[in-house]
């Protein structure tokens, strides 16, 4: 089969045959129709983030395709179905403390590395391996449609987060980076389950101008000061109530006074959960106060990715078109053209933007 090969940091990635590869027991083959490609792959493969692979390696982060095989235990997945490739790896021998990779992208820790040696190569090929629970079916589609269905990829994140802060319908939601890749998918996610309003601060206008169009009258845009206290202060106001939950999504660029103005503006006994990245590269900490948080009875806690049933109840909110996929615009290539379309997703990333791979 083809495959997209990244051999050396900072070198292009090289289209060349490889071997097929092969199911065992608990691992299925996908015939992979379609697979995004991250706004920020070129500084992955560049080497500028330096994220724990080991080369050479079939890169790639997510995919939407259908299986070929599947190994002797599989007693649902059938050859042909339609399955979003889920690239949280999970292993199996730990069930209270798993090791986590995202299959052909990055590891964490000395098990990470482990697992990550075995589910090795991502969708940038023809065919992958993936392990039988991260072939996950979403019913049938179109094959012209395998494009959109990636938004999962970017959706599934946010959802990962609203999960577990225990969203309610009626509930008002803070997206704290709502004008980001992420914050902007959170928005229609927590719209999609039912949020009585989203407050979504920013700094650019124009992203907030296009989520007021894209959504409605439920979603409140705050234009951020970059004063804590002042902007604190206009996120509450422009929520119709008090703010049940704040959802943090800011990339580690982002000032810690920023996120903290976002956070501190829950409600007493509200709850904040906290996906970003701040202090990734230095600097401050988020620095919460003690008694605020215990006197207030918050709810604070950390979540990276998502539960393994989100894909199939994520299928659910887009099937019953609560969630549309229609809000994605698509640039595609094929799979002989990789390299032009890592380049493209790093000038065309942002909001409802995908370029995806088309092996």
């Amino acid at each position: 089969m083809k495959a997209a090969l990244l051999k050396t940091l900072g070198v292009p990635l090289a289209i060349e045959p490889i071997s097929d590869p092969l199911a065992g027991t608990g691992e299925v083959i996908v015939d992979v129709v379609a697979a995004p490609v991250l706004s920020y792959a070129l500084e992955v493969f560049s080497g500028e983030r330096r994220y724990p692979i080991e080369l050479p390696i079939v890169p790639g982060c997510g995919a939407v395709g259908r299986v070929r095989t599947t190994g002797p235990d599989a007693t649902q997945l059938q050859p042909g179905d339609w399955v979003f490739c889920d690239p949280t790896v999970r292993s199996r021998d730990d069930a209270l403390m798993p090791d986590i990779v995202l299959q052909g992208w990055s590891s964490r820790g000395e098990g990470g590395k482990l697992l990550q040696r075995y589910f090795h190569d991502g969708p940038f090929a023809e065919r992958m391996r993936v392990p039988t629970e991260n072939a996950v079916r979403i019913g049938e589609i179109e094959p012209a449609d395998a494009t959109r269905w990636c938004a999962l990829n970017t959706l599934l994140v946010p959802y990962g987060g609203l999960l577990a802060s225990d969203l309610r319908a009626g509930e008002i939601l803070l997206v704290s980076g709502a004008t980001g890749n992420f914050g902007s998918a959170c928005v229609a996610v927590a719209l999609a389950m039912g949020a009585r309003c989203v407050v979504a601060p920013g700094r650019n206008a124009q992203a907030l101008a296009d989520l007021k169009r894209r959504f409605g009258e439920r979603v409140h845009t705050v234009a951020l000061t970059g004063d804590e206290t002042t902007d604190r202060k206009h996120m509450q106001q422009a929520a119709p109530g008090p703010i049940d939950c704040v959802m943090d999504l800011m990339p580690p660029s982002v000032p810690a006074t920023t996120v903290r103005a976002a956070v501190m503006a829950v409600r007493p006994y509200g709850r904040v959960v906290l996906m970003g990245g701040v202090g990734m590269l230095g600097g401050p900490g988020l620095e919460l106060p003690y008694p605020w948080i215990m006197r207030n009875d918050i709810t604070l806690r950390g979540k990276w990715m998502y539960p393994k049933e989100a894909v199939t109840l994520m299928t659910g909110l887009i099937r019953a078109g609560l969630l549309d996929l229609g809000h994605f615009d698509v640039t595609t290539f094929a799979l002989d053209d990789a390299n032009e379309a890592v380049a493209h997703a790093a000038a065309n990333g942002g909001p409802f933007r995908m370029t995806v791979i088309m092996p």
